[in-house]
């Protein structure tokens, strides 16, 4: 929604420089804020501390947020707007967090002059995110407090604007925007911005109690615009909708500069982006643009269309201008009245009917009718005389859980009409009218033959139009078909035997889902950090619901260049393999810059998240860490031997292993995997890239892998199921790494001792010295040596089999340095829920 969606925002605000003092992020009872300091947020993208507008006595102070890493100044949140604070060198003005998670802002005299009015025990902290968001956090925590919910003149991106808020009473929680007094005066101006608290389902700018500009009502749209702030940088617009609330937000893509909302002093609503070469704030819109875009401009019954070049007030369809001397003067405000008069009678209707405006922004001081279907709807306002007009919306197709509709009823003059079209979040108003012939009457003669000519006029009109829709379906889903293929073969188009994916891998080549950008915005809420569960260096992964199936986002980070070529990977490769042990690709997304991944959704997180957290491991016991084990060695076996094509995973690691709700593995990550003719053992690379600790010898050092590198990871993985260690850990008992620890327990006979102390109830010795020796076997130092995959699955399947003992391990002794220096120049995983790591050689 923001205008036709509320779109736009914000007036650029000059203060006096002040230099900041260098902190930390956050402040806690016992260490107040005083002028001369601030508290910057973790990424220095904002600041929290006192200052002085332009032009205003520099002993007037307040406590506000602003950006910290633009050479000009702008506030974006004021607390003390109507309470400003005389300072003193001699007895300044302090901001504290009391024992009671309170933040408060005393005078000298300890006078408080505004308060978060928070009370809660326990040790809270005041941090401020790299949002601008200054939060109170319990010490578990809980958010007893934001200033995100308490805006001023700004908004941010990851704020709300709440259009419909069903909690407690129903009424909206969060305040109103409120634009500056004056460019140097912080305090509420007149001018205020939020939901209408009548409906909830529209927004509007206020001047005083006057509306000024007022958005379309919610009609289920999930997104609302995207805007491009740069080349490379958009600001996706979103409804989100969920069964509690619903709410407007926007996010930016990756790499865009600052960009914000605001309300500006004179009653604009502005979307700024700052302009680094300028040290400028660029406006890219402002609302409203036209005379006839404000609030009642055309009168009752007339309407904006914006959908011309210079948008005019023209009359409703049936309606005339009420003074045609004042309309055709530029003066709109008396309106339109009806050409004919209504025939509405006591039959309910009479003579009249209903016209549909298709793309209009519906009316204000309508009637908000629940729990109608459409032709309930159309009902409702047919059967009473007063109704003048009806719109009905599913609020399903925003994401509302339960089949919500909408239906709008008007019984008095409507008031703020605009043609917006379709595209810009318009919908379909149904006008009554007179059913009356050019002459203002209907003969018996002409009334017969109606009957007879309407009826096959009519068929035969369905017969074309169902004809027109049907060629139209089918010409726009071929459309849809070759678009898609022409985004994949962007990003397929350079594929080829350099990265071992083979020749001939078109776009044609693959039928695979695509998802639309707008239903990943509304899906991710915006891209919330809500709703992302985690992050590395090709991007971020979010937790969404997609056609009623949760699901895993990735969004690839437009910054790497391997980003690209991950994503290429990911769609080539998984799009072809289908195994229980593989994580399912279900679709993907490619828009502009933006490529995100569509992966079945893993409710157990990555197998590190639960075997290396102490209050989580118990949940793995033996028997399903077996059953993990087998699952993985039968994906591998699967990738090496059993698919249609030999692929080389390169980045096999317990965070790559992603579970099911059944604890059940699934091999992930396929980003950095190759694929290997049928003639090719093994190949060579300049880029290596992996995990310290899981990689191969051969392959961390002279850049060779092959199937035998994975099997060794697979040996590194199996020793930290078995153990519940990581592989990273410098020091174990002694020795210098995990895979030298189990070699010499092994060797002392010793090997039943390697098992995790949290699975010792639960596990059997055997199965202890089973794995334990396949490990070792895996992960022996030449290449020849490891067994393969087929090998490694009949042995923990078949536990008769007689295995050969292992020869040394691979980082000992004698490569003892080279691998110390190996390991200086990889660049190792720090997020196990993410994407692969990559570092040139």
């Amino acid at each position: 929604m923001a205008w036709s969606a509320v779109r736009y925002a914000a007036v650029i605000l000059l203060l006096l420089p002040v230099q900041p003092c260098a902190s930390d992020d956050r402040l806690i009872p016992g260490k107040p804020l005083f002028p001369s300091a601030t508290i910057v947020s973790n990424s220095g993208s904002f600041a929290l501390g006192f200052f002085s507008p332009t032009n205003s006595t520099p002993a007037k102070l307040y406590l506000g947020i602003w950006y910290n890493d633009i050479p000009r100044r702008t506030v974006v949140w004021v607390a003390n707007r109507e309470t400003p604070v005389t300072n003193s060198t001699s007895s300044p003005p302090s901001l504290s967090l009391t024992n009671t998670s309170n933040l408060a802002l005393s005078d000298a005299s300890g006078r408080v002059l505004w308060t978060t009015n928070v009370t809660a025990s326990g040790s809270a902290a005041a941090v401020l995110l790299d949002t601008g968001n200054l939060v109170v956090r319990s010490p578990n925590g809980t958010t007893l407090w934001q200033s995100f919910e308490h805006p001023a003149d700004t908004l941010l991106p990851g704020m709300k604007i709440w259009i419909k808020y069903n909690h407690g009473e129903g009424r909206l929680h969060s305040e109103r925007m409120a634009s500056w007094n004056a460019p140097d005066d912080p305090s509420p101006g007149s001018f205020t911005y939020g939901a209408d608290p009548d409906t909830l389902l529209q927004v509007f700018v206020w001047n005083g109690t006057r509306p000024v500009l007022r958005s379309a009502p919610w009609n289920g749209f999930t997104v609302d615009g995207q805007y491009q702030a740069s080349s490379s940088a958009y600001i996706y617009v979103a409804i989100v909708n969920t069964e509690e609330d619903t709410y407007l937000s926007y996010s930016l893509s990756d790499g865009a500069a600052h960009t914000r909302y605001v309300l500006t002093y004179s009653g604009e609503y502005q979307l700024q982006t700052w302009n680094g070469s300028s040290s400028a704030w660029a406006v890219l819109g402002r609302w409203p643009t036209w005379d006839c875009n404000l609030y009642g401009h055309c009168g009752p019954y007339g309407y904006c269309d914006s959908t011309m070049a210079a948008p005019t007030c023209r009359c409703l369809d049936g309606f005339e201008p009420a003074d045609a001397e004042e309309w055709s003067g530029g003066r709109f405000s008396r309106g339109c009245r009806r050409k004919e008069a209504l025939q509405c009678g006591s039959g309910g209707g009479g003579g009249d009917g209903f016209v549909a405006l298709p793309g209009m922004k519906a009316p204000d001081k309508f009637v908000h009718v629940r729990n109608r279907t459409a032709g309930e709807c159309a009902a409702e306002c047919a059967k009473n005389c007063s109704c003048v007009a009806y719109a009905y919306a599913d609020l399903s197709s925003g994401g509302t859980k339960g089949g919500m509709t909408r239906c709008l009823v008007w019984a008095g003059d409507l008031i703020d009409t605009e043609k917006m079209g379709d595209m810009a979040g318009g919908e379909t108003l149904y006008l009554r009218s007179a059913g009356l012939d050019d002459t203002g009457s209907r003969s018996r003669a002409k009334t017969n033959a109606m009957k007879i000519v309407l009826p096959t006029v009519l068929v035969t009109s369905i017969v074309i139009l169902a004809g027109i829709i049907l060629a139209c379906f089918k010409f726009q889903a071929r459309r849809r078909i070759r678009e898609d293929h022409r985004k994949l073969g962007l990003i397929l188009g350079g594929t080829g035997t350099s990265d071992g994916l083979g020749e001939g891998n078109t776009a044609q080549d693959f039928e695979f889902p695509f998802v639309r950008f707008e239903d990943i915005v509304a899906a991710t809420d915006n891209f919330s950090e809500a709703c992302k569960i985690g992050q590395g260096g090709f991007g971020k992964v979010y937790k969404a619901v997609l056609s009623g199936k949760e699901v895993a986002i990735k969004r690839l980070s437009k910054d790497s260049e391997q980003g690209t070529k991950e994503f290429r990977n990911e769609v080539v490769l998984i799009a072809r393999l289908q195994h229980r042990n593989l994580v399912r690709l279900l679709a993907c997304s490619v828009e502009g810059d933006e490529k995100m991944l569509v992966y079945e959704y893993m409710p157990n997180k990555s197998l590190d998240a639960t075997l290396f957290d102490n209050s989580r491991k118990m949940l793995l016991d033996w028997p399903k860490r077996f059953n993990i084990i087998k699952g993985v060695a039968s994906g591998l076996l699967y990738l090496h031997q059993d698919s249609r094509l030999t692929i080389i995973h390169r980045d096999l690691k317990a965070a790559n292993v992603l579970l099911d709700g059944e604890m059940k593995p699934k091999i992930a990550d396929f980003g950095m995997a190759r694929l290997f003719n049928d003639n090719q053992t093994k190949a060579n690379t300049h880029r290596v890239v992996g995990t310290y600790g899981y990689m191969a010898p051969e392959y961390a050092m002279e850049g060779v892998f092959s199937i035998k590198s994975d099997v060794y990871s697979f040996g590194v993985l199996l020793m930290e199921i078995v153990t519940g260690i990581r592989s990273s850990v410098d020091d174990i008992m002694g020795f210098p790494n995990l895979i030298i620890y189990a070699w010499n327990m092994w060797k002392e006979g010793k090997a039943e001792s390697l098992a995790d102390p949290s699975i010792k109830d639960t596990c059997l010795p055997d199965e202890i010295l089973l794995c334990s020796q396949v490990a070792l076997l895996c992960v022996q130092e030449n290449p020849d040596d490891r067994p393969h995959m087929s090998f490694v699955v009949l042995s923990l399947e078949n536990r008769s089999t007689t295995l050969p003992k292992p020869n040394q391990p691979a980082y000992f002794a004698q490569r003892s340095t080279e691998m110390q220096q190996m390991r200086d120049n990889i660049y190792n995983s720090v997020n196990s829920l993410t994407l692969t790591n990559i570092e040139a050689r």
